[in-house]
């Protein structure tokens, strides 16, 4: 009986560790707000060149008009969010669109920002 219970107590030890290696896992791989320079906010109009739209975050790739060398990797809200806020279609980030961006560079990854608004024709999407 003993050496079951012993048993029992490593598995839920295991179990214990293995939770918290995956909550910091999961913390390491996501990108927290506080890496982008929140007191400098950016506004660009550009190309949509990529896009990838889905959860935990949609992205698109925005080449700056009139800078031919400005590429920005722009870090958009969860799709539900968007959505919420009036996404109605992934079309309207499709390959060849013209939008507006307003957010945050990255402290780090020089080409990366934060999108706290998203503006595409008379639609603006406030993603925060």
């Amino acid at each position: 009986m003993k050496k079951k219970r012993s048993n029992l107590i490593n598995l839920k030890s295991a179990l214990g560790l293995s939770l918290v290696a995956l909550l910091f896992m999961g913390m390491a791989f996501h990108h927290g707000w506080a890496n982008y320079k929140q007191d400098e906010p950016l506004e660009y109009t550009g190309i949509v060149l990529s896009n990838e739209i889905g959860n935990p975050h949609s992205f698109l790739e925005l080449q700056v008009i009139g800078e031919d060398d400005l590429v920005w990797n722009v870090v958009l809200g969860p799709l539900g969010r968007m959505r919420n806020r009036g996404f109605t279609d992934d079309a309207m980030i499709a390959v060849g669109n013209t939008v507006s961006v307003v957010g945050y560079q990255h402290r780090t990854i020089e080409t990366e920002m934060r999108a706290e608004r998203l503006i595409i024709g008379d639609v603006t999407i406030e993603l925060r």
